[in-house]
C-alpha cells in the first residue's frame, strides 16, 4: 500500500496516475459532501489478498469451499453494523448504496408498484425514483418536495401526497438536505397510508452512528446506507432491517442482484464500523457539524444565500442566483483555484440539472484532515474570493489553499 513498487514494475503508467491522484487529494480542498478520506487501516483491508476469495452466499452457507476466514470477517462486520445502529439484522454485501436501495425494492415490491421519494431536484437521490434510474423505470415513482418558502420538509404536505398516490413504499433520505429529518413523522405517514418505510441514511450515517442525528432504525422497516461519506469507510453499501425481513433482504442481495461479495471491501467495512464505535470518531462527527455550521454562517455573512437558512448536519446548499452565477460556473471557477465541490440543483431551480442554480458544500473531508472552525472562516473567504474576486485575488486564493493543505497534511508516508 505504501510503496507502489509492484505496480511501478508491472504497470508504470497506472502507478503514475495513482500517484497523481494522491497528490491531487493532498493539494486540494475537498468540499464535496459525499467524499471523505478512508483511514490507512481501511485502505490496508481494501488492498489485501481477501480480494482473491469468492464467497457467494452468506457465512456458513457458501457456494464455494475455503470460506472459513471470510465467514469470520463477514460475521464480525454484521455484528458491528447491528451494534452500531441498534438494528436487528444487517446485510453488509451491497456494492453501493444504490444497490442497497435496489435490493430493498427488489425484495419487497413488484414492477409497477408505487413508491414515493424525495424529488431529486429538491435533494433526493437517483435511486429514490428518478425517471432514468431503475427505481424510476421499474416502479411507478411519485415525489415530494420541500416547502417553497422555508425549503424544509413539510410533513403535512408529504402526508397529503402519500394519501393521493398510495405508495407501497415511502423513501426518506437525501443527498442534499441540510436539516434534521423527523423519521417518526415519516413512520406515522407510512402507517396512515399503509406503506412500508425505507430510510436512506447514506449521507448522515456517521452522524446517526454517533447519536448526533436521530436514528431511523426504530421507525423504518428498512435502512440503507453507504459505508463512505460521513462514515469514512470504503466505498460500499449495507442494509439494516427488522428480523422478520432478514431472509427476504438477504435473498434479494444474493442471488437477487449480486453474485459474490467483495470480501476485501467487507473487511474494510468491518474496520470502519469499529472505528465508528470510538469516542475519537464521535468527536470527529461533532467537529464536522461545527465546521458546517460555521462555514454556512460565514458564507451567509458574505452575501451568499444558504438554502433553508443554515445547516444541522455536514452539508449546505448555496443558491447562487443573487450573485448572478450558475452552479456549473461556480464549480469550474473554484476548481481552477484547487477547491473541489459540486454544482447542485436547488429547490424550485430555474436552471436545468446540467447547469444548476447552486452548489453543494460539505465538511467531512476537510474535518478528517483536522480543520476546525477558524479554518472554516478562511475557507469561506477563499470561496468568496474564488467566485467574486479579481484575477489577482484568485491567484492569491490558490496560494492560500496550498498553504492550508500543507498545514493539514494528508496520507503522510503513502
Amino acid at each position: 500500500m505504501n510503496s507502489f513498487k509492484e505496480i511501478e514494475k508491472t504497470d508504470p503508467e497506472i502507478a503514475a496516475i495513482i500517484k497523481n491522484e494522491i497528490t491531487r487529494q493532498r493539494n486540494r480542498l475537498v468540499l464535496i459532501a459525499s467524499e471523505n478520506y478512508a483511514s490507512k487501516a481501511v485502505l490496508e483491508a481494501l488492498g489485501s489478498p481477501l480480494t482473491n476469495k469468492y464467497a457467494e452466499g452468506y457465512p456458513s452457507k457458501r457456494w464455494y469451499s475455503g470460506c472459513e476466514f471470510v465467514d469470520e470477517i463477514e460475521s464480525i462486520a454484521i455484528a458491528r453494523a447491528k451494534s452500531l445502529f441498534k438494528a436487528e439484522h444487517a446485510n453488509v454485501q451491497p456494492h453501493s448504496g444504490a444497490q442497497a436501495n435496489m435490493a430493498v425494492l427488489f425484495a419487497m415490491l413488484n414492477p409497477g408498484d408505487a413508491i414515493l421519494g424525495m424529488d431529486l431536484s429538491h435533494g433526493g437521490h437517483l435511486s429514490h425514483g428518478m425517471s432514468k434510474n431503475l427505481s424510476g423505470k421499474y416502479y411507478k415513482a411519485y415525489t415530494y418536495q420541500v416547502d417553497p418558502v422555508t425549503k424544509l420538509l413539510d410533513y403535512d404536505m408529504i402526508r397529503q401526497k402519500a394519501k393521493q398516490c398510495k405508495p407501497k413504499m415511502i423513501i426518506v433520505g437525501a443527498s442534499a438536505y441540510s436539516r434534521i429529518i423527523d423519521f417518526k413523522a415519516f413512520r406515522d405517514i407510512a402507517d396512515e397510508t399503509g406503506a412500508m418505510l425505507l430510510a436512506d441514511i447514506a449521507h448522515i450515517a456517521g452522524l446517526v452512528a454517533t447519536g448526533l442525528h436521530p436514528n431511523p432504525v426504530p421507525y423504518a422497516d428498512f435502512v440503507t446506507s453507504t459505508s463512505h461519506k460521513t462514515l469514512r469507510g470504503p466505498r460500499g453499501g449495507f442494509i439494516l432491517c427488522k428480523a422478520n425481513y432478514a431472509k427476504l433482504i438477504d435473498s434479494a442481495v444474493f442471488p437477487g442482484i449480486q453474485g459474490g461479495p467483495l470480501m476485501h471491501v467487507v473487511a474494510a467495512k468491518a474496520v470502519c464500523f469499529k472505528e465508528a464505535m470510538t469516542e475519537t470518531f464521535r468527536e470527529y462527527q461533532k467537529q464536522v457539524i461545527l465546521n458546517a455550521s460555521t462555514l454556512a454562517s460565514e458564507l451567509a455573512a458574505k452575501g451568499f444565500n444558504i438554502v433553508s437558512g443554515g445547516t444541522d448536519n455536514h452539508l449546505m446548499l448555496v443558491d447562487l442566483e443573487n450573485i448572478g452565477m450558475t452552479g456549473k460556473e461556480a464549480q469550474a471557477a473554484l476548481s481552477s483555484v484547487s477547491i473541489s465541490l459540486n454544482k447542485n440543483t436547488i429547490p424550485y431551480d430555474k436552471n436545468n440539472s446540467y447547469i444548476c442554480g447552486g452548489i453543494r458544500i460539505g465538511t467531512p473531508a476537510v474535518t478528517t484532515r483536522g480543520m476546525v472552525q477558524s479554518d472554516m472562516v478562511e475557507i469561506a473567504s477563499l470561496i468568496a474570493l474564488g467566485l467574486k474576486g479579481s484575477g489577482s485575488e484568485k491567484e492569491e486564493v490558490a496560494s492560500r489553499v496550498h498553504k492550508l493543505c500543507e498545514t493539514y497534511p494528508l496520507y503522510e508516508g503513502l
